[in-house]
């Protein structure tokens, strides 16, 4: 039961500190959808997610009004693709869009591939389509698994997915590499994701499941304004206790869209998740804790104490908390990282010392156009070893800006937002690259 005092602290959130529900993510089988002809194939997909979800937006604009909390994405995920194509993935990646678009979501995940012990034809068809697939529709995301705790690094998948960025961001290059912002390559991708670009509904899952993800770095700076100046414990405990009533907030969103619907709950993602909107900065809470900006000397403590505090918060709330939770730094997302980096406060080396010790990795960061691909994969395979050695989920979602260098801008609009271009190492990887095979598993991946 949520009681007076917890609901009058919600409106107060709500109206003067940003808070919001990110998003409502049903997700949803496809296993049965397929069949060895492509066409075919893509009609039962669009059939499936049409009848599955012809109630979800109406549903969580139901509970928006009947509780004045906002919900700001209604989203799908799906089986990743390369489970179900048998042939040509491309008409099943236009059904999904058509599909998306016909229930009214904001985006669509799960046009992926599992492939960090190898590929399977399947997975090698749906990585060849991925360029053509992003830059055709306009709610299709993409993602690729390359690596795990478990089974090491694909080096030949980070290798092409170099080369399969590079390609998307020039199909895309009227619109800023747009269908880059829809692609994530991953290292121990979760099953239960529902943040885009890299949701996707696991083999793990029911047949259907509602996932919701909380957002509210505006919440927590406005907390921890109250407590400016106090020894850290007190920070800490006073971001956890935020955070426990952000994701109460959550769990009920969760619960009443899961009794509506009729289908099953499944997690809350209480990852802090920013948008371009001033007030809204998990960056300008690095800064509230005393640093200039972020990327300055004490600001991968100061995010380790952060996500930390989150996840404590947030698993005294609810008896299901999944997905990646905790705080995401993504630079055109979050108008204090786009300043940091604007000023040179914040670079590429100091994001990626950052996500040792965050949710995801290097996310909606735009680099020079004239990168070389295995630049990308060097990227990627740092990324990946972050999350393998780790036993933690990374991810790299870059924006080759085609005909732009460092300093120029890229624009995205929306929740996708505007970013500085950052320069990158120019010093070469390719020989590295080319090698192939597969990094092996840390010596910790043998616990059983």
């Amino acid at each position: 039961m949520i009681e007076t005092g917890e609901i009058m602290q919600t409106l107060r959130m709500i109206q003067e500190e940003n808070f919001d529900i990110r998003t409502i993510t049903l997700g949803i089988n496809l296993l049965d959808c397929s069949d060895a002809d492509p066409e075919v194939c893509a009609r039962r997909v669009y059939d499936k997610i049409c009848a599955t979800a012809a109630k979800l937006v109406a549903t969580g604009e139901d509970i928006e009004r009947e509780f004045a909390i906002p919900i700001v994405n209604k989203r799908i995920s799906v089986t990743p693709v390369s489970l179900i194509a048998q042939g040509d993935p491309l008409p099943i990646a236009r059904a999904l869009d058509r599909a998306a678009r016909e229930v009214g979501v904001n985006f669509l995940g799960g046009y992926s591939a599992l492939m960090q012990k190898g590929a399977t034809r399947a997975d090698e068809r749906l990585l060849a389509s991925i360029p053509e697939a992003l830059a055709e529709t306009e709610l299709l995301c993409s993602s690729v698994n390359v690596a795990s705790t478990r089974a090491g690094i694909n080096m030949n998948a980070v290798r092409e997915m170099g080369e399969i960025i590079l390609k998307t961001a020039k199909l895309t290059a009227d619109r800023d590499g747009l269908g880059c912002a829809k692609l994530v390559v991953f290292a121990n991708a979760v099953e239960d994701n529902p943040f885009m670009a890299g949701a996707f509904c696991g083999v793990g899952e029911p047949e259907s499941v509602i996932n919701v993800g909380v957002s509210g770095p505006g919440v927590v700076k406005r907390a921890l304004e109250e407590v400016r100046g106090a020894p850290f414990d007190i920070v800490a405990e006073t971001v956890k206790r935020t955070a426990f009533k952000i994701t109460r907030v959550g769990q009920l969103v969760a619960r009443e869209a899961s009794q509506r619907l009729g289908i099953p709950f499944g997690i809350v993602d209480l990852s802090l998740a920013p948008t371009p909107a001033r007030g809204d900065s998990v960056a300008h809470i690095l800064t509230e804790m005393g640093l200039e900006a972020a990327g300055a000397p004490g600001t991968t403590a100061a995010l380790a104490l952060l996500n930390d505090a989150v996840k404590k918060g947030g698993v005294m709330a609810s008896n299901h908390v999944g997905g990646l939770s905790g705080a995401f730094i993504p630079v055109s997302e979050d108008i204090g990282m786009i300043e940091a980096a604007s000023c040179g406060a914040l670079t590429l080396e100091k994001l990626e010392a950052m996500t040792c010790v965050c949710s995801v990795g290097l996310d909606m960061i735009a680099i020079p156009g004239d990168v070389s691909a295995a630049t990308i994969s060097g990227i990627i395979a740092d990324e990946a070893a972050i999350g393998m050695v780790n036993s933690k989920t990374t991810a790299v979602r870059v924006i080759p800006a085609i005909g732009k260098q460092a300093g120029d801008t890229v624009e995205f609009g929306g929740l996708l937002g505007h970013a500085p271009v950052m320069p990158v190492n120019r010093f070469a990887c390719e020989d590295f690259i080319a090698r192939g095979g597969r990094i092996p598993a840390p010596l910790h991946s043998l616990r059983n």
